[in-house]
């Protein structure tokens, strides 16, 4: 499991099927998507250039991801 795929705020695992752990909620790949989005929305100046918000949202969200494994 990926640093971005990790559940965005840690609760206990559902056990499915012996060691399979499920965690329910966001990710926190989908929660930086899901803030990078509500402030780029916040800042409807700073959507001139960018062709795409979600995909936009994602970038950053990959970008900060990216970061914090370093």
């Amino acid at each position: 499991m990926s640093n971005g795929d990790k559940p965005a705020s840690p609760v206990k695992p559902v056990v499915i099927h012996g060691n399979h752990q499920v965690y329910l909620g966001l990710t926190k790949r989908d929660h930086f998507a899901a803030m990078a989005m509500q402030g780029l929305l916040a800042a409807p100046q700073s959507l001139q250039n960018t062709p795409s918000l979600s995909a936009a949202s994602v970038e950053i969200a990959d970008a900060l991801l990216k970061a914090l494994q370093q």
